[in-house]
């Protein structure tokens, strides 16, 4: 086994077949723009790797998998970012790339995945939960924004239209049983019976043939993938969203509460977003 320190998100090899990445931005795992260029580098590595057939994304923050968008950060520390290899902006070609990528992501969620987190979730292949632990949602419609790294796009796709309206409108935090019904996960399991079922099932997968695996994959991409034309427009709705006088006092009142700080506000988010209606 051998491990790779890209600043807080660690690369770990089991094998060279299989490896796990693993969030590390304590205390709230919020994903800001120096996130983009170190999960970018991985993604790169799975594209590129002969023998990796499998990766496992999970935390190393207490009750948080991975959560939103830095807002504490410079916009234009987001908006100069040099679009990426398919030509979209680097969040969503991050997140293309991984859907791609001729290898098997799985997210093992424990923890909120909650804006960017879900979207990282809805990237990858297949998504397990724990029962207990884990929260999903996309929130930011609640914040006045729009969702930026492919959710429309999807979402109705895995969910069905009505139930992505209701995650995607509603903005409210979904838990892991409900994710379950819905099919936003494959499937949710006791918290203590999810990292032997995610690591039992990712060995597996890499015990198999890397070409069956990558033409399997590329085949069920063709039917199910949304093209990147669908994708494309969502982080320039999220960016634009971000600058108009809604969204600016939501978030201010999100900020009063105590966004970005450890608390009642990022810990139950969905009801948070819900009540700023009622406080403006």
């Amino acid at each position: 086994m051998t491990n790779t320190t890209s600043k807080r998100i660690l690369l770990t090899r089991r094998s060279p077949e299989y490896w796990r990445v693993t969030f590390n931005y304590p205390p709230l795992n919020i994903f800001g723009p120096e996130s983009i260029p170190e999960l970018s580098e991985i993604v790169t590595a799975l594209e590129s790797d002969a023998q990796v057939k499998v990766v496992v994304f999970d935390t190393a923050v207490e009750g948080y998998f991975l959560t939103h968008y830095d807002f504490l950060a410079r916009p234009e520390d987001t908006t100069q970012l040099p679009p990426g290899p398919t030509g979209l902006q680097q969040l969503p070609d991050m997140l293309v790339r991984l859907s791609r990528a001729p290898v098997v992501s799985i997210a093992s969620i424990r923890g909120r995945a909650t804006g960017v987190g879900s979207e990282l979730a809805l990237a990858s292949d297949m998504r397990f939960a724990s029962r207990e632990k884990a929260i999903l949602s996309q929130w930011e419609v609640g914040a006045g924004l729009v969702p930026g790294g492919g959710p429309m796009a999807r979402l109705p796709r895995l969910i069905g239209r009505g139930r992505a309206l209701e995650v995607l409108l509603g903005a409210d935090d979904i838990d892991g049983d409900l994710a379950e019904r819905y099919g936003y996960v494959n499937r949710s399991f006791p918290d203590a019976e999810l990292d032997g079922f995610v690591d039992g099932l990712a060995t597996r997968i890499a015990s198999f043939d890397k070409q069956a695996i990558a033409e399997t994959k590329r085949l069920v991409n063709a039917n199910s993938l949304p093209a990147d034309v669908e994708i494309a427009p969502e982080w320039g709705a999220f960016l634009g969203s971000l600058g108009r006088p809604a969204a600016q006092a939501r978030l201010r009142m999100l900020f009063d509460r105590g966004f970005h700080q450890p608390g009642d506000v990022e810990s139950r988010l969905g009801y948070h977003v819900g009540q700023l209606g009622a406080a403006g």
